[in-house]
């Protein structure tokens, strides 16, 4: 007989940014500005692993200008 965890679903800060390849403390950044949505369950973030896939896909993990702009003179 197998019992299910019901947070097996869930990912951990860690496991999530190593899975989108970003540093813990930058996720960290990101759900404290409500961009990403978790539950906080005896102090640890979790992040339902859906959730997480759909984050992955529009998310661009570079900063700033996407393209440099033209300097004319």
């Amino acid at each position: 007989m197998t019992t299910d965890s019901p947070f097996a679903d869930y990912l951990d800060l860690i496991d999530a940014a190593s899975e989108i390849a970003i540093h813990p403390q930058s996720l960290r950044r990101l759900v404290k500005q409500g961009r990403i949505p978790v539950r906080k369950v005896w102090g640890k973030y979790l992040i339902k692993r859906d959730v997480l896939d759909i984050f992955k896909a529009n998310y661009d993990p570079q900063p700033g200008w996407k393209t440099w702009p033209v300097m004319t003179k």
